[in-house]
């Protein structure tokens, strides 16, 4: 186990404490001094009790791809939104559901998070599970019209996955999106 440096581990606590701070002035609905101060020593108390583990990898973003994430899923948002409440509305309901394990390629518990995060968020779609060994994800769909109605659904994850790690994922990580036969070519 290797122990990080006290200046890097402030370095990297500095954003969380202003953070805890801001968020403790919200709280009080006033900024004054006792409150910046006393916001300031309960986030310290706050680290030190309670630390966090690390994150490996850190994040890095990508504005090109970021923007292209962002607006598929706005897209998805509305788009879903209308079908939801179009199924809900209609005298036959949404019909049939489907539960269905899709295969990440991801390998980072920040991006796998995110992933899960984004199609939890898109109305219709709610993940059930997220098995992080092997890097499979479970999400039910609340409308399955057919077999291939469910794998265009399963492709919509592995869309949205495929945006978030090129938005916010590393080379490495970007270099795992490509077909295991791309990737064993020289």
């Amino acid at each position: 186990m290797t122990v990080e440096p006290a200046t890097s581990r402030l370095r990297h606590q500095l954003p969380l404490v202003a953070w805890l701070v801001l968020v403790w002035i919200l709280l009080w609905g006033t900024w004054s001094w006792a409150n910046l101060l006393s916001g300031l020593a309960i986030a310290v108390v706050v680290l030190v009790l309670l630390p966090l583990p690390p994150v490996v990898g850190g994040t890095r973003v990508r504005p090109g791809p970021l923007v292209r994430f962002v607006g598929h899923f706005l897209v998805d948002l509305v788009v879903s939104g209308a079908q939801v409440a179009w199924w809900a509305l209609r005298p036959g309901g949404a019909g049939r559901g489907a539960i269905v394990r899709v295969q990440l390629r991801a390998d980072s518990d920040l991006l796998l998070t995110m992933v899960a995060e984004a199609i939890s968020l898109v109305p219709g779609s709610l993940v059930l599970d997220l098995d992080r060994e092997q890097r499979q994800i479970s999400v039910h769909l609340l409308h399955a019209a057919d077999l291939a109605d469910v794998e265009r659904q399963k492709a919509g994850v592995l869309a949205t996955e495929d945006r978030i790690v090129r938005a916010f994922g590393s080379a490495d990580d970007i270099a795992a999106l490509r077909p295991t036969a791309a990737r064993a070519a020289p």
